[in-house]
């Protein structure tokens, strides 16, 4: 029996999270200091800064170097300079953030050495458009890829071929050595898309981007579309000769977070289920999948018995049908679950791990089958909620948003549904 299931699940979040933190694998993969060179770090992403502050805890020798999050998620650091910017849309602060650490690494030579901290969130932190470019273009793009419901991986390819740092580029600005450190987000775990890989060249070309442009329909300007279909918007492929001495590694992921939860379930008597750590598609289609399977959990027994819990990762998309909702993917996709288990004995969380859910305060909400009246007892129609992608709005009413705050840790949604014999009713 599940006394507490909201508990249970934010134990099984809390677990998550705390098996996504790369301390342990960074140390165990630290390369040998150059002999006479320097020792260099640059970064991004929404756990760059905790990743640097570990890093300065594991080196014992001279180290230096810059990296960028997002506001609100620094932490304290000696010798590593953290640099916030806006998320998900970009601003200067960003924009001069790119610039300082292409001119940190650009006049290192082959005797030293750059430890690159990648992580979600890096793509709208280091904007840097191409000449005749400016930071207005970027903002554009970055809010019609927003909108647009494209899965993260396509994005960031289109991203890396409108730029001067992505794809590669920052890698290619120097002599040195690079060696990556890589926390993926992406479902599949490509560590060239992580961050559009400003250090990690990958295999997409322009033809991919525009293509992805075209099946996603963008409205983008016709300066920036003809700028993509040129060969100057080519990035840097992984056998160019200038990549031959740098390396990557992946040092955590949503995988590894969804077998810790799994085996806490287990540990508490109950039986986890991993459907996938790379599920991808609209939030709401993703949620009505969820339900249906939990459905027949509470109703049949079937496929799987009680108690058990269903858990995902990955990155599901909101295309926006308005600008004027308030929500993320999560809070979507619970709200899309809640409305399909009605009346059910479920219970469910889906959260992002970086405690943040899309641009609110929360990291994604809860839901059970009795959500839908508190809906009702609160005034909210549940189902003009979500075509509005008001889930923030709905949740909030009601008093069943999670919030955590920032984590520092950045693998993606975590999702987790409990069918039970016996729990808890609100």
């Amino acid at each position: 029996m599940i006394a507490n299931p909201r508990l249970f699940l934010t134990s099984l979040y809390e677990v998550a999270v705390q098996a996504a933190d790369p301390i342990n694998r960074i140390k165990d993969l630290l390369p040998t200091p150059p002999l006479s060179g320097r020792v260099v770090v640059v970064g991004a992403g929404k756990g760059a800064a905790q990743m640097a502050r570990s890093l300065e805890e594991l080196w014992d020798g001279p180290l230096s170097g810059v990296v960028v999050t997002p506001y609100g998620y620094e932490c304290n650091t000696k010798r590593i300079d953290v640099i916030s910017a806006a998320h998900p849309v970009p601003d200067r602060a960003g924009l001069e953030a790119a610039q300082r650490l292409k001119a940190t690494v650009a006049n290192l030579s082959s005797e030293d050495l750059v430890l690159a901290l990648i992580c979600g969130g890096g793509s709208a932190l280091l904007p840097a458009p191409p000449p005749g470019f400016s930071l207005v273009d970027e903002i554009a793009l970055n809010e019609e890829l927003l909108a647009s419901g494209a899965p993260i991986s396509a994005m960031n390819l289109v991203r890396k071929h409108f730029s001067t740092i992505k794809g590669g580029r920052l890698a290619a600005l120097t002599k040195a050595r690079v060696v990556s450190f890589v926390v993926s987000d992406i479902p599949g775990d490509d560590a060239a898309l992580v961050s559009s890989g400003p250090t990690i060249p990958g295999l997409g070309i322009r033809r991919d981007a525009l293509e992805i442009i075209d099946r996603y329909r963008l409205k983008l300007p016709r300066r920036m579309l003809d700028f993509i279909g040129t060969d100057v918007a080519d990035a840097p492929q992984p056998a160019d000769a200038t990549f031959a001495s740098h390396s990557h590694h992946l040092v955590s992921s949503a995988r590894i977070s969804l077998e810790a939860a799994a085996e806490f379930a287990r540990a508490s008597g109950v039986r986890p289920v991993v459907l996938s750590d790379c599920l991808e598609g609209e939030a709401r289609d993703v949620g009505r999948v969820h339900a249906a399977i939990a459905r027949e959990i509470a109703l049949y027994d079937s496929p799987f018995t009680k108690p058990c819990v269903l858990l995902s990762g990955g990155e599901t998309t909101v295309t926006l049908s308005s600008r004027g909702g308030k929500g993320g993917r999560n809070g979507e996709f619970v709200l899309s679950l809640a409305l399909a288990i009605d009346g059910l004995d479920v219970f469910a969380l889906s959260a992002d791990t970086d405690g943040i859910d899309g641009s609110g305060n929360n990291a994604g909400a809860f839901a059970d089958g009795r959500s839908v009246r508190r809906f009702v007892a609160h005034g909210i129609n549940g189902d003009a909620a979500l075509a509005a992608n008001n889930s923030y709005s709905a949740f909030s009413a009601v008093g069943d948003l999670f919030v955590v705050g920032p984590t520092g840790v950045n693998v993606n949604d975590f999702r987790s549904i409990l069918g039970a014999l016996a729990a808890w009713r609100r």
